[in-house]
């Protein structure tokens, strides 16, 4: 059987659509929020919100809760703001803060999954959870819909707010000076950024989630030296690398969420070394 017959014969099932649908309108959400999350240095907060929501949906999976969203995504949030809070006038600043509920929520969440199984097979459960699961390809037409309407939310408040977002990330100072509130539209931005990691975990799993707010705005970085210019080619890149993605996982057999972050990976090294040269 020929690439294109494989590829007709898989993307005849709706779930595989589906799968590729929240894989493109995922990738395109955090690409855009990466690039000021790159430049404010404070690319570490997807990786320290993804563990938080590892802890959440191990509660949720204690509880049996159909919908892990509902718990997930608020405490998602708040952990969201209350990084940020700790960000500026807590004793424990910054990177610490992000390590400190990081650490605490990825021990948490696997401790509940191990002391509360509600499965026989924890160890999968928790490898499905922290790399990405099956559960992609059984993704229903609601839960596809709730993952677009997200994105949509997401790119419509990005675009809307996207001079105000591009000054508070070059000088916090100088937008304050000129009547925007940075400390509101830094607060947008991580609960922006909190619902994204929980649209992504399905797709690349809690560990891996940051791949996809970071690499492809690095990689546009390489080409690019203005800021809308990285805005647009980072989403560029993130759409064509999801797509790719999900293309070679369905020809190879292998886990979707890693395959992605993989070609993201290895586009950053090539922009990198042609960059070099």
């Amino acid at each position: 059987m020929s690439i294109a017959d494989t590829l007709t014969l898989y993307f005849s099932y709706p779930f595989v659509r589906y799968a590729f649908v929240v894989a493109i309108v995922v990738s395109l959400s955090a690409s855009l929020l990466g690039v000021t999350l790159v430049l404010k240095r404070y690319s570490f907060i997807g990786d320290g919100l993804s563990h938080v929501a590892f802890g959440a949906m191990a509660i949720a999976s204690v509880f049996r809760m159909i919908n892990n969203n509902v718990i997930v995504l608020p405490l998602t949030i708040l952990a969201a703001v209350l990084l940020l809070r700790s960000g500026k006038n807590a004793r424990i600043k910054g990177d610490a803060a992000i390590a400190v509920f990081s650490v605490g929520a990825l021990a948490l969440g696997y401790l509940i999954m191990n002391v509360f199984s509600t499965s026989a097979n924890v160890s999968g459960d928790v490898c499905s959870t922290l790399f990405g699961s099956t559960s992609l390809l059984t993704l229903d037409e609601g839960e596809v819909w709730f993952s677009v309407v997200l994105a949509v939310l997401v790119i419509g408040l990005f675009i809307f707010m996207y001079n105000r977002i591009f000054a508070v990330t070059f000088d916090e100072d100088f937008a304050n000076a000129t009547g925007i509130n940075a400390d509101r539209y830094n607060l947008v931005i991580a609960i922006l950024i909190a619902v994204i990691i929980v649209m992504g975990m399905n797709l690349v799993g809690s560990l891996l989630i940051s791949a996809l707010v970071i690499f492809p705005a690095l990689t546009a970085m390489r080409l690019y030296g203005d800021y809308r210019g990285v805005v647009v080619c980072s989403a560029v890149i993130a759409v064509v690398c999801a797509a790719v993605g999900m293309l070679l996982s369905i020809l190879t057999s292998t886990p979707v969420g890693a395959t992605i972050v993989t070609v993201n990976l290895v586009v950053f090294i090539v922009t990198s070394l042609i960059r070099r040269a």
